[in-house]
Order: C-alpha cells, then sequence, then structure tokens
C-alpha cells in the first residue's frame, strides 16, 4: 500500500512537472507573435515563417498535454510515442536554425547559410539596402553620436547593421569626423581583392558602406543572433520535455507493475 503511494506520488509530481514545464511554449508563441521584426526582415517574408512556428509550438503543448491527460494512464506506450514524435520534430526544427552542418541547407528558411544566400542574391540585396536607409538607421547612429570625440565613438557598442553598414571597417584605418564621415588616409589605395570594402565607403550617406561586405555580414548576424535564440529555446525545450515524458514513462510503467 505504502509503495503504490509513493509509485502515485512520483507519477503525480512528473506530471506537474511536465504540464509546468511546456508552459514556455506558449510564452515562446506570444514572443513570435509580437517580437520586433529586424529591420527589413519582411523582405524575407519571415513573418510567415513566424506564424508557421508559432501554430507548431501550440500543437507541440496541445499533443504533450492531451496524451499527458488522456493517454498516459490508459496506453503509457502510445502517450510516449505520440509526444516523442513532435518534440523531435521541435529539436529537428531548432538545430536548422541554429545552422547544424548536417540539416542546414539553402532551402530551409532562416538558417544561417539560407540568409546568406539571399543577401548575396543582387536584386534583393538593392531592396534591402533601399529598406535599412529608409528605416534611418545610419541616420540615426550618425545623430546619437554627434557629439562624440573620436575616442568616445570607439567605445559605442554598435549593433551588426550599425557596424557593418555606416562605418568602414577598421581595418581601412579611416579618421573618424563624425559617425558616417571618414577621411581615408592619403596613401595608396590597398589590393581591392584584400580590402575590397575600404574602396567601397563613401561618405555620401545615400552610399556609406551599403556596398560592402561587412554590410552584408553585419546584416545576416543580426539576423542569425536573433533566429539563433529561438533555435536554442526549441532544441532546449525539446530536450528537456523528451526527458521528462521518459521519466513519466517509466514511472508510469512502475505504477501498472505495482497494482
Amino acid at each position: 500500500m505504502f509503495k503504490d503511494l509513493k509509485v502515485k506520488h512520483v507519477t503525480g509530481i512528473l506530471s506537474l512537472v511536465s504540464f509546468v514545464f511546456s508552459l514556455p511554449i506558449l510564452a515562446s508563441v506570444t514572443w513570435l507573435l509580437y517580437m520586433k521584426s529586424y529591420d527589413c526582415e519582411w523582405l524575407f517574408k519571415l513573418p510567415r515563417l513566424q506564424i508557421g512556428i508559432s501554430v507548431g509550438l501550440i500543437l507541440v503543448f496541445l499533443v504533450c498535454n492531451g496524451a499527458l491527460l488522456f493517454l498516459r494512464a490508459r496506453w503509457p506506450m502510445v502517450a510516449i510515442i505520440v509526444v516523442t514524435v513532435p518534440l523531435t520534430l521541435m529539436f529537428t526544427v531548432g538545430l536548422a536554425l541554429l545552422g547544424s552542418n548536417s540539416l542546414e541547407s539553402r532551402r530551409v528558411p532562416a538558417t544561417p547559410l539560407w540568409f546568406k544566400m539571399k543577401v548575396d542574391d543582387d536584386g534583393l540585396w538593392n531592396n534591402l539596402k533601399g529598406c535599412i536607409y529608409d528605416v534611418h538607421v545610419c541616420q540615426d547612429l550618425a545623430a546619437s553620436s554627434m557629439p562624440l570625440k573620436p575616442s568616445d565613438f570607439n567605445k559605442k557598442k554598435l549593433s551588426y547593421v550599425e557596424s557593418g553598414c555606416c562605418t568602414p571597417p577598421e581595418e581601412c584605418h579611416m579618421r573618424y569626423v563624425n559617425a558616417t564621415f571618414w577621411e581615408k588616409d592619403d596613401t595608396p589605395e590597398t589590393d581591392p581583392s584584400v580590402n575590397a570594402d575600404c574602396n567601397a565607403w563613401k561618405n555620401d550617406r545615400d552610399v556609406l558602406c551599403y556596398d560592402c561586405q561587412s554590410c552584408k555580414q553585419g546584416y545576416v548576424k543580426a539576423l542569425k543572433s536573433k533566429w539563433s535564440k529561438l533555435g536554442v529555446f526549441l532544441v532546449s525545450m525539446a530536450v528537456f520535455l523528451i526527458a521528462c515524458h521518459m521519466a513519466l514513462f517509466l514511472a508510469t510503467m512502475w505504477e501498472i507493475h505495482c497494482t
């Protein structure tokens, strides 16, 4: 009798833990639906992906807790299979967003390789350059940095896009006048095949470093940073919930054996 109560107590705790730790999935749906899209991200049509992942996460939450309530006690084997399948899919999507070499593909949206392929498309990049200009990323940087001295500006923490698109690369060794105006040294131009961004830089606010590789790289880093956070969350939650449900499955089988 005491042993039966102990087993039921363990399964009850594990059931509660599995439910409580599935709640962050719903919280992530709210974050996905309402998070600020990075500047010009809509040109990649990623809001559709955000909605798709949100719907998938809601289904994962419903499947996990539905199996917990209606299948675990009667058909534990069916329950663990029903739970493991969507969680494994969630884990796989998370790995893809993190850029796992075995999963990353130019056809899988929001992966690092996919972002790189997109910004290398000249037609799309021309639209992105115009959008970055229209949302005033560099103009805002110039306005906020107006009173700064060169030493103070060097200490300022810049975003990936500000660093890549609004200022010349550090290796160009240009002299700071203001955030978007830099003077070149009176020395022969460096080999453009080695440092093409230095020659691509223009003090014209319509040009700046928008044609630089550093601008493309900065933009990709900004997008990767956001989507990799989602990838970390999906992988972590999937691993944790699979472990919780597996422990619950073993406890349930123990409970059935004891009765």
